[in-house]
């Protein structure tokens, strides 16, 4: 099977914001269960609250929404945000008020991040091949 060439518009980010509450032991562990859901399943913590994971396309996520849906804590708010690689490519990110500076596509940053020693496009065919292990 021949595997097509990804570009930034087609590689997609799945990011899941939440606000739990975490005031009584019930939902520490609801909002831990939720947690450790969107790891088990491949997702990275940006921040405590925000994870995003990497998809060959809107048609792989689409997967993720229902895991996600179907896992809800209780209570509390969750939003699902889905954009490009060429979108996420246009963040302007700050570090203690320094600027950090992004390459072209958001995704090699991603590598970087990760200490991933591959070039950019082994690691895009290695991401498509989970996905569709995974999907």
């Amino acid at each position: 099977m021949e595997l097509p060439v990804l570009n930034k518009y087609e590689l997609m980010w799945i990011f899941v914001f939440f606000d739990l509450p975490v005031v009584e032991k019930r939902e520490r562990k609801d909002a831990t269960k939720f947690r450790n859901l969107l790891l088990d399943n491949g997702f990275n913590m940006v921040q405590y609250s925000i994870y995003t994971r990497l998809f060959s396309g809107k048609d792989a996520c689409k997967k993720y929404y229902r895991l996600i849906q179907d896992n809800l804590p209780k209570e509390g708010k969750v939003d699902i945000l889905t954009v490009t690689d060429a979108q996420y490519s246009n963040i302007i990110s700050f570090n203690a008020r320094k600027k950090i500076s992004r390459p072209a596509s958001f995704i090699l940053n991603f590598c970087k991040k990760k200490y991933i020693q591959r070039n950019l496009y082994l690691y895009i065919i290695k991401s498509y091949i989970e996905c569709i292990i995974t999907d």
